[in-house]
């Protein structure tokens, strides 16, 4: 390969896809697949959490472990749109931006680290402390405490997804903007 040329100016011509379309590929999945996670943590932070920590009728509230296990969102929703494509998207995402340099690396980067950081806060935090609400019994003033923690601690994960989401967005408009210069 010739040391002037970039690897994001290779096209199909040259016998394989070109670097700038797989890495707007993955923006554009990983784009779409932080929508859905933030609108679907939205929806289980207003919908369906309140159906786990509900007003129980002395006034306080009731940790109900058994509606948490039978809606099981973790392995019946999440698993297949966070745990996994989230991860993986967020570190390909990482590796197709660090070659970049310039705002667009910011952003993208930037973007990256809000993403990892909501991702480590998920499965360090998250995911054991809702299986440990789920799972171990824990007193009833102990399940109420920490899930109301949880539920307050999700406000800053949504904020997190928010912001991750705008930046992956803002990157999206660079990454296009540089794109169509090249081709002029």
């Amino acid at each position: 390969m010739n040391p002037q040329i970039h690897p994001l100016s290779m096209t199909r011509r040259q016998g394989r896809p070109s670097a700038i379309l797989i890495a707007q590929l993955l923006l554009w999945l990983w784009v779409i697949n932080l929508g859905i996670a933030l609108g679907a943590g939205l929806y289980e932070s207003v919908i369906v959490f309140p159906q786990w920590l509900v007003m129980g009728p002395d006034g306080g509230y009731q940790w109900l472990a058994a509606a948490a296990r039978d809606a099981n969102t973790g392995l019946r929703f999440w698993v297949y749109v966070t745990t996994v494509p989230l991860t993986v998207l967020t570190v390909a995402n990482a590796v197709v931006a660090w070659p970049h340099r310039g705002k667009l690396r910011r952003w993208w980067l930037g973007a990256v680290g809000l993403a990892l950081v909501e991702r480590l806060f998920t499965f360090g935090y998250f995911v054991p402390t809702m299986l440990h609400l789920m799972g171990d019994n824990p007193s009833a003033s102990e399940a109420v405490t920490t899930a109301l923690h949880w539920s307050h601690l999700n406000h800053l994960r949504h904020l997190l997804l928010l912001v991750a989401w705008l930046a992956a967005l803002k990157t999206f408009a660079l990454l296009y903007q540089q794109f169509t210069a090249r081709k002029r």
